[in-house]
């Protein structure tokens, strides 16, 4: 009985020191703004027309937030929400298009929004990683992989901190339930992302 006490207790303590442990590990992940006001972050996209040439736009309103911890990448995180209305492939009419209810559908779902599930260091020194998370978008939720190399980071000269990173992803359209026929060769659209962010 005694030993099973003994027992009980080791395990009661192991768990709060695990508890401890990840919690302290949790606190080491610094908290930043995505710096949308300064236009220093991008949502950008491309999709080839005809299979001819590339066609490209953005997205020129968005917010989202992260942490991030050099020694631990894998306790950071993100979340990017989407104004699709913005949508601007500098054309008018097309924008148009793009909004209606062929593509985007943008008065019935004016959103989209990542949020990352998993982030894994794939060169264990916290400058190239994989984001896997959850895209929603036109109403459907789709997990996908971003690969992310981080740019750089430090002071800026207004006393505060900033840290940035580029990602690029491929999404199908159909996947979103998006099935407008462009033709075969634009069934896919690719996205480029630029962030950077301002430490909290």
């Amino acid at each position: 009985m005694q030993a099973i006490k003994t027992l009980s207790k080791t395990f009661a303590a192991a768990a709060v020191l695990t508890g401890a442990s990840l919690t302290a590990s949790q606190a080491l992940a610094d908290e930043y703004v995505i710096d949308t006001k300064g236009a220093h972050a991008a949502i950008n996209f491309k999709i080839k027309h005809l299979g001819y040439s590339w066609l490209t736009g953005r997205f020129n309103t968005f917010s989202g937030d992260f942490s991030y911890d050099p020694a631990d990448v894998a306790a950071s995180k993100i979340s990017v929400t989407i104004d699709t209305t913005s949508i601007d492939s500098n054309h008018a009419e097309r924008d148009k298009h793009l909004r209606g209810g062929d593509f985007l559908e943008v008065s019935k779902y004016p959103e989209a929004k990542f949020v990352s599930k998993s982030i894994t260091d794939i060169d264990d020194d916290g400058e190239e990683f994989d984001v896997v998370g959850d895209l929603t978008l036109h109403g459907v939720t789709k997990e996908i992989t971003i690969e992310v190399e981080k740019v750089g980071e430090g002071k800026d000269p207004w006393g505060g901190y900033r840290v940035g990173f580029e990602g690029e992803t491929t999404i199908m359209l159909k996947d979103f339930g998006i099935d407008y026929d462009l033709g075969p060769a634009s069934r896919s659209v690719e996205l480029e992302l630029h962030v950077e962010g301002i430490k909290q």
